[in-house]
């Protein structure tokens, strides 16, 4: 289980939705993953019929990798596919920290995101019954480094300001089912805790990258280059 993560939600349009899929997983995600301090990306997509929604979650080594060197170099330097898919991005609102607590194992292809109206405390007992429940996999606690996670940066200058959130509660689970019926069970236990006033959004997966993975993929490409095929 990873000790920190960075969470990233927006919104695109339909028309967009294509390019942002193909900057996001044939040049961002690979990009940052390559950053010391990224351990892995996964990507979500909101189970809604008429938002284009996507919940970005990288795992990270500690919350200091927000604020390292390396990292802001890239956030400072955009690339040109970026500087066109940045401005386009709608209800964007990003949080990064230390994973306060995790109970299960693993990840599932369906998430339920809390974004929290402030720093839980005393949620063990909660995580614990949650986990317990049929098909989910895990559910984990992230703190929000406010400070690490609202310094300037030049992709920020071109978003126009980003939402931010105290705190991210994380449920997994093998079906959409589970996590509607562990919100149905827990919701008295859940209701204090969201700072977004409205139902709860439940989010698939479609894509992640493991920094092995893109080790790799450049070990690949490099072969590829030396012995190019007739």
């Amino acid at each position: 289980m990873t000790s920190a993560m960075l969470a990233i939600w927006s919104d695109v349009t339909p028309e967009q939705e294509t390019d942002y899929l193909h900057w996001l997983t044939r040049e961002h995600t690979a990009e940052r993953v390559g950053i010391p301090g990224f351990e892995a990306v996964r990507v979500f997509r909101a189970d809604l019929p008429e938002v284009c929604r996507y919940l970005i979650l990288y795992d990270l080594a500690a919350p200091s990798v927000l604020t390292s060197p390396a990292y802001l170099e890239r956030l400072n330097a955009p690339t040109p596919w970026s500087q066109r898919i940045m401005p386009t991005l709608q209800n964007f609102a990003r949080g990064g920290g230390w994973v306060r607590a995790v109970r299960g194992t693993g990840g599932g292809a369906h998430l339920l995101p809390l974004r929290l109206s402030r720093p839980a405390v005393d949620t063990e007992p909660l995580l614990e019954a949650l986990a317990a429940e049929d098909r989910v996999c895990a559910a984990r606690l992230l703190e929000v480094d406010r400070e690490g996670s609202d310094v300037p940066t030049s992709e920020k200058a071109l978003r126009g300001g980003d939402g931010g959130f105290p705190g991210l509660l994380l449920i997994e689970a093998a079906a959409p089912a589970a996590l509607r019926h562990a919100l149905s069970g827990h919701r008295e236990a859940l209701a204090p805790l969201s700072t977004d006033g409205e139902d709860p959004t439940l989010y698939t997966a479609v894509f992640s990258l493991r920094k092995a993975e893109l080790d790799v993929g450049a070990a690949d490409a490099a072969i590829r280059s030396a012995h190019p095929t007739a």
